[in-house]
Order: C-alpha cells, then sequence, then structure tokens
C-alpha cells in the first residue's frame, strides 16, 4: 500500500506545481472571489431579514362573500401519493360551492385508477371535481396546467404537488390577501413530512427552510421579486393571463411564470408562518434528479428572462437581486472548478517565490465563505425554534451534501449554459412515515409504506456517479500529499471536508442503483 501511495505523493509534491504557478493562482484567487461574491449576497439576505422581520403581510380587507377557488392537483405516476393529496384536498375548510378540484393526472400506470376512484367518490359526497388526463404528455407538467385552464371555474387557483398534505385552514389563510387588487400570487412555506428519517432528509429540510425562511422573505419584505414554488401557494387567474400562460420551455415553469408575472406589474406575497407539509426525496437518486431540474431550469430562466428584466424599467435593487437569485447556481461550477484547483494552488504558493500570506488569505477568504452558509442555515433553524447545537452538529453533514451535490448540479448548469434539452421528471414519491388517514374505500392504497421499493429513475446519468467517485478519490490523493507535506498541511480539513461530500453522494447513489438491480433480479426470479 505503502509503495503503491508514494508515487502519487510525488506527483503531487508541493514542488511539482511551482511552474504553474501564476495560472494557478488567477484562477484560484478568481473563483475565491466568485465565490465569495455569492457568500456575501447570504450575509445580505440573513441582514435584509432581521431588518424587515417585523414587517409581517397583512390582508388589506376580507372577503365578504368568499370567492370561488380552484384546486388544481397535477401528477404523474404516483399512485403510493394520489389518494392522500386528494382526500387533503377535498377536506379543505372550505365552502363546497365555493371550492372546484381539477385532478390533472398524465398518468401512464395505475394511479389513473387511483384517481378516478377518489374522484368519484368525492364527487357522490357533493364535491365539484374532475379527473382531467391527457394521452399526450406535450409541455409535461407546465403542459397540463395550460391544459387545465379553460376548464378553470375560479379566480383563485391553490395549487398542490402530489407528496403535499395541505392543512385544512389553508384557503381561509391565504386567499384574503387577494383583497388588494395588486396581488398576483401567495406563496407558502414547505414543512416536511419526514425530515428525521435520515442524514439526507434532515439535511434537505434545512437547504428548504433557508430558502423558505429567508430567502422568500427577505426578498418580499424588501419589495424585491421572488418566485413561486411550483405547490402550496394560490395564484390569482388574471396573473396568470397577463404573464402569458404556463410556458414549457424550461423546467423550472414555476419561476419562469413568476417572473413573467412580476414583469406584468402583479406583486406576490410570502407566508411563512403558514406551511404546507410534504414528503422528502427519501433517496439519493431521487434527490439528485430533483436537484438537476431545479438547478437547470433556474439557468434556463435565467437565460430567457434575465435580459428582460435588466431592461425593464424595475427598480435598480430588483434588478440586482434578480440576478443573484436567478444566476445563483452558477456557485455550483465555481465550487468544482475550485476544488481541483484548491490543493495544487497552495502547493505551488508554498513553496519558492509563493508566499505564506497568500495562501492563509486565500483559506481564510474560503472559510469566509463557507461560513456564510452555516450561518444562514443556523439562523433559518434559530427562527423555527430548532435546537441550536443539535443543528450545529448537522451543519458539517450538511455542508458535505452541499458540496457532492455540486458536481451533478454543476452539469445541470452546463446543460443549460449549452442549450442541452432534457423531459421534466418528476421526482419519485414513497408516502414515507405520512398519518394513516381513514379509508375511504377497500382498495385505497396503503400509507406509511416506508421507503420500500425504489422507483427507478432510467434518465439519471450513471456516469455522473463515477466521476463523483472520481472526485472523492483526487481528494484522497490530495489527502495523502497534503498531509505528507509541512507546507500543504494547512489544506487537510478542506480536502477532507471535499471528499467526504463526494464520497457520499456518489457511494449512496451507486448504492441505490445496486438495490434497484438487485431487486429487479429477485422479481426476475420469482417470476420465473
Amino acid at each position: 500500500m505503502t509503495e503503491t501511495l508514494a508515487p502519487l505523493s510525488t506527483l503531487l509534491a508541493a514542488g511539482a506545481f511551482e511552474q504553474w504557478r501564476v495560472p494557478l493562482t488567477v484562477g484560484y484567487v478568481v473563483l475565491l472571489l466568485l465565490i465569495g461574491v455569492y457568500g456575501l449576497h447570504r450575509y445580505w439576505l440573513v441582514a435584509t431579514f432581521k431588518k424587515h422581520r417585523r414587517d409581517v403581510p397583512r390582508p388589506k380587507s376580507k372577503f365578504e362573500e368568499l370567492p370561488l377557488v380552484t384546486v388544481q392537483i397535477p401528477m404523474f405516476n404516483e399512485g403510493s401519493v394520489a389518494r392522500r393529496i386528494i382526500d387533503a384536498a377535498c377536506e379543505l375548510d372550505y365552502p363546497l360551492d365555493r371550492l372546484q378540484v381539477q385532478v390533472i393526472d398524465d398518468s401512464t400506470d395505475d394511479t389513473l385508477d387511483v384517481s378516478r376512484e377518489a374522484v368519484e367518490y368525492w364527487q357522490a359526497h357533493g364535491v365539484d371535481i374532475e379527473l382531467i388526463h391527457r394521452t399526450d404528455r406535450t409541455g409535461f407538467k407546465a403542459g397540463a396546467l395550460a391544459n387545465a385552464m379553460p376548464k378553470v371555474k375560479g379566480d383563485y387557483i391553490a395549487m398542490f404537488d402530489a407528496d403535499f398534505v395541505p392543512p385544512p385552514s389553508f384557503l381561509r389563510r391565504t386567499i384574503h390577501h387577494f383583497t388588494d387588487p395588486g396581488i398576483g400570487m401567495v406563496q407558502t412555506r414547505w414543512d416536511h413530512l419526514n425530515r428525521n428519517d435520515s442524514t439526507l432528509t434532515r439535511s434537505q429540510a434545512i437547504f428548504l427552510d433557508g430558502h423558505f425562511v429567508i430567502e422568500h422573505t427577505a426578498r418580499q419584505r424588501s419589495q424585491r421579486w421572488f418566485n413561486f414554488s411550483g405547490t402550496g401557494g394560490v395564484w390569482r387567474v388574471q396573473a396568470i393571463h397577463d404573464a402569458g400562460g404556463w410556458e414549457h420551455d424550461t423546467l423550472t415553469e414555476d419561476m419562469d411564470l413568476s417572473y413573467r408575472a412580476q414583469l406584468a406589474g402583479w406583486r406576490f406575497v410570502h407566508l411563512p408562518r403558514i406551511t404546507c407539509p410534504a414528503e422528502l426525496p427519501p433517496e439519493m437518486n431521487a434527490f439528485k434528479s430533483q436537484q438537476h431540474r431545479w438547478t437547470k431550469g433556474q439557468m434556463q430562466t435565467a437565460k430567457k428572462i434575465l435580459p428582460a428584466v435588466l431592461r425593464s424599467a424595475a427598480p435598480l435593487k430588483v434588478k440586482i437581486e434578480a440576478f443573484f437569485h436567478l444566476t445563483s447556481p452558477l456557485v455550483y461550477l465555481y465550487i468544482n472548478l475550485f476544488v481541483l484547483l484548491f490543493y495544487p494552488a497552495i502547493a505551488a504558493n508554498v513553496k519558492g517565490s509563493g508566499t505564506w500570506a497568500g495562501v492563509i488569505f486565500g483559506i481564510s477568504m474560503f472559510g469566509m465563505g463557507a461560513m456564510s452558509a452555516s450561518v444562514f442555515y443556523l439562523f433559518s433553524q434559530r427562527l423555527l425554534k430548532r435546537g441550536f447545537w443539535v443543528t450545529l452538529l448537522q451543519i458539517p453533514m450538511m455542508m458535505s451534501v452541499g458540496i457532492g451535490i455540486a458536481l451533478s448540479n454543476a452539469i445541470a448548469c452546463l446543460e443549460a449554459i449549452f442549450g442541452h434539452q432534457s423531459d421534466f421528471v418528476r421526482t419519485p414519491k414513497y408516502n414515507v412515515n405520512s398519518t394513516p388517514r381513514p379509508a375511504k374505500s377497500s382498495s385505497e392504497p396503503k400509507t406509511n409504506m416506508g421507503l420500500g421499493r425504489i422507483v427507478p429513475i432510467p434518465s439519471l446519468k450513471k456516469w455522473v456517479i463515477v466521476l463523483e467517485l472520481l472526485m472523492g478519490g483526487y481528494m484522497v490523493w490530495c489527502a495523502i500529499a497534503a498531509a505528507g507535506n509541512p507546507y500543504t498541511v494547512v489544506s487537510l480539513p478542506f480536502i477532507v471536508m471535499f471528499g467526504m461530500g463526494y464520497f457520499y453522494v456518489g457511494l449512496s447513489s451507486l448504492w441505490i442503483h445496486v438495490r434497484t438491480w438487485l431487486e429487479s433480479r429477485s422479481l426476475a426470479a420469482q417470476a420465473a
């Protein structure tokens, strides 16, 4: 083993990079500055939130007569959760003569039977509910929503993805904000049904809490623009029409529509005190697929919408925040390039003409950028009254997950930048840790299924796993060289953190593929 590692240590010895010191240092500093700028933006979001913390949005007045509201439930092959969300929508505490429910189901499996049975049940119980099914999935979710619009009866649309469980009071607590004729959309905060199931779900919950508690709130209360999150919100129908309706040229049709509506003059409201619980992806490949779609879609929206925002008559503060918001996925690309240069740049600068001062400055700057994420997420958990020390202990693993997922998300950024088109892939739903509901019929799907059988994601790029493991191996390589040289040992903690992230994400993804393969073999054997 020692004989094998020796050549690696020699190849990555500090002196081997001296001849490349200038380009390595320039690249290192540029990436450091780019990451640092977006890190400072996180500090700004926290400061802005604190400044406007007490500016809680309240309805202008109350409707004397509650308006007609249409509830839309888009889904595709999500039989494990279909009945739960349909029941939750029909049990909203809202007058039945003021409520319409559209089950927009493009499914190609037995989910359609589950939806049809649930629709028939609630129709028999007096609910104005219909099943809208397409055999042509043009436009995917956006296409399905656009197809359902001509059948909308209400002036307002509440939208819930299949894995959400809106509380009965949802509409009564949100609808009165539309008494202000300038409000086009109201967004609530996502909560998490399976938050404490695993390291992965806890990390995701913290990520999303920061987004909904701080980002959305800071933007909205400081009169900057933010986006509808695709579910758990209510739209004014006129705002959708004024924005040009649902379009499917990006993978984040919700963000695209949001910016077009705000360009048309509509204002949005965010209500973090109202929560709408949902399921977090319980396994790594489902999480990666979801993150890939969100990241790629956000960059596609940036290419499509950002020029129009910058040319618009919107205030300068809106334009600046829109730039940071829409281009933030580029940080994933910067992080991966930074990781590749991190050890070589340090090695080149601690020998010969390089200086320790520059190395220490660089590591300190990166540490401050990384610290911004810790401050951001710790503050969001404190606002939700979660234990400080418990959260602090979760931060290192959360950071590792963020670093590990960065490679897949960086590829999503590049695909968007270079115009690579891909289908909208729904995140698999498992009905994990849900509260069992009273059975409506003998054929109702069981709840509390647990993770159970893995739902395969055919479009997932398996070669990305190889790259993640190679990046993890590269970090091991760098760690060996760094530990064996007194000049570079200072970089070891960062290298170990990077390596943990890539290995955790890569090995978790690989294990899911192995499990899927073993399950398929078992099913084939049973069939035989």
